[in-house]
């Protein structure tokens, strides 16, 4: 069985059907990148996942259990899904370092000094080993972001779901976030939702093109820029790459 599967998910929200029957799978260590227009569902999709925002119908297995299943004991499985928002979602009064071993510390209950010791570990691996004692207010969007993906990797996930974790930062401070996100690849599972071309052109192993809920096409980054299969397809990524840049 893959690591993930997702499979045939739905999501609606009173009359608006967000989701109509996603399904796709993931191996360990592997990078799909989600691409498509603004409110197609992709964040909906990552929150139906780590059970955020659980389906309406539709299942995912993570390396073998069945999330989606009411019995099973949601925030035990939730420590194996990094979740990297777009939007930080730190803890203003705690410094970086606290941050990122809070987690060790309350759900993993690792001694505090243990707990500290690999949160360093973290901040150093996403270059902010010197940040350690400052406080988010201190920090730029980046740098908060970097906070973040530390954060996620501190608890030793099978996968990280990154949602648009660029969107909300200055042009100059995405480049330090995608190099750390480039030297994740291969080392931990993640599946990123972006509008980042460069970054899907040149780390995926595969690219989910949804639009209107569903999955309207997926494959390798050479074919799904080179020679898609499907119109739409070709049209969304001359567009987008004319907007965020080819590479």
């Amino acid at each position: 069985m893959s690591m993930l599967e997702v499979k045939n998910i739905y999501k609606s929200y009173g009359t608006l059907e967000v989701l109509k029957g996603i399904s796709f799978t993931m191996e360990k260590h592997e990078t799909k990148v989600i691409i498509g227009t603004s409110g197609t569902g992709k964040s909906t999709l990552l929150k139906c996942i780590n059970q955020l925002d659980p389906p309406d119908k539709g299942k995912v297995w993570l390396e073998g259990q069945e999330i989606t299943n009411p019995k099973i004991d949601i925030n035990k499985i939730r420590q194996k899904i990094g979740f990297v928002f777009q939007d930080f979602n730190l803890f203003n009064h705690l410094t970086a370092l606290k941050n990122v071993s809070i987690g060790l510390e309350k759900v993993k209950k690792i001694e505090k000094e243990q707990a500290q010791d690999r949160a360093i570990k973290e901040l150093q691996r996403v270059g902010l080993k010197k940040q350690a004692h400052q406080y988010p207010a201190q920090l730029s969007g980046g740098q908060k972001q970097r906070v973040g993906i530390a954060r996620a990797l501190a608890m030793d996930p099978s996968i990280i779901l990154f949602d648009e974790p660029t969107s909300a930062l200055d042009p100059e401070l995405i480049g330090d976030v995608l190099d750390v996100m480039k030297s994740l690849a291969g080392e931990v599972a993640m599946l990123v939702v972006t509008h980042e071309m460069g970054f899907a052109r040149n780390v995926a192993d595969e690219i989910i093109f949804m639009e209107g809920g569903v999955i309207v096409e997926n494959g390798p980054p050479k074919q799904m820029f080179q020679n898609p299969k499907i119109e739409r397809t070709k049209q969304f990524l001359g567009k987008i790459s004319t907007l965020y840049g080819k590479e």
